[in-house]
């Protein structure tokens, strides 16, 4: 089963138990991918581009979190938790920190670069090529800026 059939029988499960929290979240994403196959003029089929509108939820729900606890809405905080943790339930493992150091030091030393700060686009451009579904692109960001300064 497809991510886009799997979307589909949760939004029906969270219908039938009366999870709104969970019915709502996936139609939003359901509505988030039909929007994209409507302004693109695409039938999205493979779970790769599904996942990047996903991961476009997520970041967007997380950029909000910051801005309702500073204005101390917890209740939206709450909610939006709960919305990210569902999310997350649907995107690929990413990888860890060690995991991410490691493949910034092989990529390196296959590109033959050293530590020096402007190797830094170079290197991102190598990693992220190797690593875009894989990890986070802020995460990748801190350990190529470690690598290269030596730390």
């Amino acid at each position: 089963m497809g991510l886009k059939e799997q979307l589909m029988q949760d939004y029906k499960d969270a219908m039938k138990s009366a999870d709104a929290v969970k019915k709502n979240t996936v139609n939003m994403v359901r509505a988030a991918v039909k929007q994209y196959e409507i302004d693109q003029r695409v039938e999205l089929e493979d779970d790769a581009d599904i996942v990047k509108i996903i991961k476009k939820q997520v970041k967007m729900r997380t950029d909000a979190l910051a801005d309702f606890a500073k204005a101390g809405r917890d209740d939206m905080v709450e909610g939006y938790k709960k919305e990210i943790e569902i999310l997350q339930s649907y995107l690929p493992e990413e990888m860890g920190e060690e995991e991410i150091r490691a493949k910034v030091k092989e990529i390196a030393g296959k590109l033959g670069i050293e530590g020096d700060m402007k190797n830094m686009g170079a290197l991102m451009k190598g990693v992220m090529a190797e690593l875009k579904d894989k990890a986070d692109g802020s995460a990748v960001n801190k350990a190529v800026k470690e690598f290269l300064s030596g730390k």
